[in-house]
């Protein structure tokens, strides 16, 4: 396979941007090997720029629902591209999408939008502060809200990838606001309550893992955050900026009947363009400026074009709700063919193939994965055209532009690894 393209691009990219990328994963620092520079997707496929095809499952870690370049979203795009970019005042399509994602999404009265991911966690955090005059927050080994000075303790994914320490560069009286603790450990959640409960503002927690890879909670686990929460005066924050719209159109919350005091969104509520959300009880949200002494503000939030996207993709999931079996049924198969000595997780259209028996229900259990194999396994899949996450500690999605031709073709690369 021919990459000189890209290997001329990384080089130029390391002279001026920090490791050639601008998001850690993308370097290949954790599969080894030359990253490709892709220019252009289309259904189920990404095109590098020295012409060699791929079956995506990033799917631009996970927004793409119905693949690169869906009509719905292409066209309202161009439409909007006549009227503005970005007003710094409100415009109607704000509100259009925030009551199209408080329809949806069954804890969330009322939404603020946001940029990132990383920033509705970073608000949703601070406003759990503000709103019970609490400083500590909860967080899972292994779950990645974002780069958040105080979240980044145990944070999963590129910083698991990279091996890097969790809190360089974050005071540690940042750190010092967050406790760690094993994902699906009921007992050391309580066990802190009982220890510090007054002192709690938030648990924060991503209802199905995707960032140790994929990792389901345990029965009864996401009920029982709910109850610790309500017992001693915390709220719940769902992260879902990868599972909102994409485990279905009302989330991992309905999915496990689960309702959070907040929640996150991101990925899928953009339609591929940069947003994010943060909501849930309207007696909280009021908390945040102008309403209330919460400050959080952004001169790109609710910007046209990512809210016309947004607005565009919500649509079309609520005009299809088929999708979802759609999804389903191709990760189901797809995720058949397990090589030996491997195991995975899935929760709907996201999962991981771990490179080590398993089980995998936290993130102990994660980091006994033998990457150098996961290695292997990437670059396996890369020469005959299948581009997984560059990292065994990610999730693999599938769209609905993946036919079964793409499944079967690729349930078939994956049955001949060794």
């Amino acid at each position: 396979m021919n990459v000189s393209q890209s290997e001329a691009l990384f080089a130029r990219a390391q002279q001026y941007i920090p490791g050639g990328v601008n998001s850690p994963v993308r370097a290949f620092r954790g599969v080894g090997g030359t990253p490709r520079f892709i220019a252009r997707g289309d259904g189920s496929r990404i095109f590098d720029v020295d012409g060699n095809e791929y079956i995506d499952y990033v799917c631009s870690w996970g927004p793409l629902l119905f693949g690169h370049r869906p009509k719905p979203v292409i066209d309202a795009l161009a439409s909007v591209l006549e009227l503005g970019t970005s007003f710094g005042a409100p415009t109607g399509r704000e509100v259009e999408l925030a009551e199209l994602i408080v329809d949806a999404v069954p804890s969330i009265e009322m939404v603020r939008l946001v940029n990132s991911g990383t920033e509705a966690c970073m608000s949703a955090v601070r406003l759990a502060r503000g709103f019970t005059g609490r400083e500590l927050t909860i967080k899972f080994e292994g779950c990645y809200h974002g780069h958040v000075d105080s979240l980044l303790v145990k944070a999963g994914s590129g910083v698991a990838t990279l091996s890097l320490p969790d809190t360089a560069g974050v005071p540690a009286g940042f750190s010092a606001t967050t406790l760690a603790l094993p994902f699906n450990d009921l007992d050391r959640v309580e066990t802190a309550f009982k220890q510090m409960g007054d002192r709690v503002a938030s648990v924060i927690v991503e209802p199905v893992v995707g960032n140790m890879g994929c990792v389901p909670p345990a029965p009864g686990f996401l009920q029982g955050l709910r109850r610790l929460t309500e017992q001693y005066g915390a709220l719940l924050i769902f992260d879902e900026v990868i599972t909102g719209f994409r485990l279905g159109r009302r989330g991992a919350q309905q999915l496990y009947g689960v309702m959070p005091d907040l929640t996150t969104l991101g990925k899928i509520i953009g339609g591929g363009l940069p947003i994010a959300a943060y909501g849930g009880r309207a007696d909280v949200m009021s908390k945040i400026a102008p309403t209330g002494p919460v400050y959080q503000a952004g001169t790109l939030s609710g910007n046209p074009l990512a809210v016309t996207a947004g607005i565009a993709m919500l649509r079309h999931i609520e005009e299809h709700p088929e999708v979802y079996d759609t999804l389903e049924k191709s990760a189901a198969e797809l995720s058949s063919a397990i090589p030996p000595g491997m195991c995975l997780n899935r929760a709907g259209s996201l999962f991981t193939f771990f490179c080590q028996p398993g089980p995998v229900a936290n993130f102990d259990d994660a980091k006994r994965s033998d990457t150098a194999r996961f290695s292997k396994f990437f670059h396996h899949l890369l020469e005959r055209g299948i581009y997984f996450p560059p990292s065994q500690f990610e999730a693999i999605f599938v769209s609905s532009a993946h036919t079964p031709q793409d499944i079967a073709y690729t349930k078939q690369a994956i049955r001949d690894f060794v």
